[in-house]
């Protein structure tokens, strides 16, 4: 989810993340029907990798970029520890400029896997490709539609990064371009069968127009295989994405929702039946989640180059595989955010990365990362 509120008007910085060829296409039609055949493995599952899609200067300058580096080195660094990082690069130059980065930070490259394609933004959770498995543990790639967020920003280069890397990596496709626009931030799952989404940037005419409750179940359980839904109003035309759950609500694993206390809920102007909704949330065996709440940041963030973009959320955090990487704002709550969320992942070390400059253009962590399952 890209932050609430004033994100429409922040210009170029907000117009956020990002060849149907026939090689790679799923022989499996698209068809929705009500039969579970592919299953999306949860975010903490052991991954092969982790997707980062690389700020660049083609579509908004090198203000733009120059000001974002510093976060995808950070991330970079970190990820390195326990998989393979795989970088898309716009082009030759923008490849050669990050391995000198990267290098200058100390990162050793033998863990790091470019990509060369072209891309619109980086928000690679919304544009990227979502990995499944069928029920032999056979790995495909789903190509889902991107359209922008609904036509409000460029999509053309990032809507074919599916396909490219499905090509790359010689992983079987299923082409959804046609069955639904979807983007990875819209959807959670709790690995058990359960997915929690908002209504507003899933069932919107300016995705999927005409599209019904019943036909989007089909289609999620299907190709994600969820059977049980946790479903929002959400809030559209608030900001681009219109409401996406991850930036308020996740499932920190199979049992527990992490979220925020009533008074940070509205601070980021969930509806109050959705906070009931969201509150009352059971699982496939309608036992109810254990909810963890994590504040906003105490004082309202300032970017590096001295923007005030509000109150910051923590719950766009993202589970790799040593380490579970949460955004820090230089903000007092950093610490309670970080301990917090230490505590559901005992295995883990929790590491901050500055997403001061990242959330003025409306997102975090889990926002610019996609995992690659084994």
């Amino acid at each position: 989810m890209r932050r609430m509120g004033i994100i429409l008007m922040l210009l170029p910085a907000v117009l956020l993340s990002c060849t149907k060829g026939g090689l790679h296409e799923s022989s499996v039609p698209t068809d929705t029907t009500n039969t579970v055949v592919y299953t999306m493995p949860e975010e903490s599952s052991r991954h092969e990798g982790t997707w980062l899609q690389w700020p660049h200067q083609y579509q908004y300058g090198t203000t733009y970029r120059d000001r974002l580096d510093a976060t995808w080195v950070g991330l970079t660094q970190e990820l390195v520890h326990g998989e393979k990082v795989h970088i898309v690069a716009y082009d030759q130059t923008e490849k050669e400029r990050i391995s000198n980065l990267l290098s200058t930070a100390g990162v050793q490259l033998t863990q790091v896997d470019f990509k060369i394609y072209p891309t619109d933004d980086f928000w690679v959770r919304d544009n990227g490709p979502i990995y499944v498995k069928d029920k032999n543990g056979n790995l495909f790639i789903e190509d889902w539609g991107f359209n922008g967020w609904g036509k409000k920003a460029a999509s053309s280069n990032c809507n074919m990064i599916p396909a490219k890397i499905a090509i790359d990596q010689n992983i079987q496709k299923i082409d959804l371009n046609s069955t639904m626009v979807n983007e990875g931030g819209s959807a959670e799952v709790d690995g058990k069968g359960v997915l929690m989404a908002c209504k507003s940037s899933i069932l919107n005419e300016n995705r999927n127009p005409g599209m019904t409750q019943l036909q989007a179940e089909a289609i999620f359980k299907k190709y994600l295989g969820v059977t049980k839904f946790i479903w929002l109003e959400g809030k559209a035309g608030l900001e681009i994405t219109d409401m996406h759950v991850d930036g308020f609500a996740r499932f920190a694993n199979s049992s527990t929702i992490i979220t925020m206390n009533d008074d940070d809920l509205d601070y980021w102007q969930v509806p109050r039946g959705d906070v009931k909704k969201l509150y009352a949330a059971t699982n496939k065996n309608e036992v109810n989640y254990t909810f963890v709440k994590v504040p906003l940041t105490k004082n309202e963030v300032i970017t590096t180059y001295g923007k005030n973009v509000g109150k910051a959320s923590y719950i766009n955090y993202y589970i790799a595989n040593n380490s579970v990487l949460v955004p820090n704002y230089n903000d007092p709550n950093d610490v309670v955010a970080n301990q917090i969320i230490q505590g559901l992942y005992p295995d883990k070390k929790v590491v901050g990365i500055d997403c001061r400059n990242l959330f003025a253009n409306g997102g975090m962590v889990h926002c610019v990362t996609q995992q690659q399952p084994l």
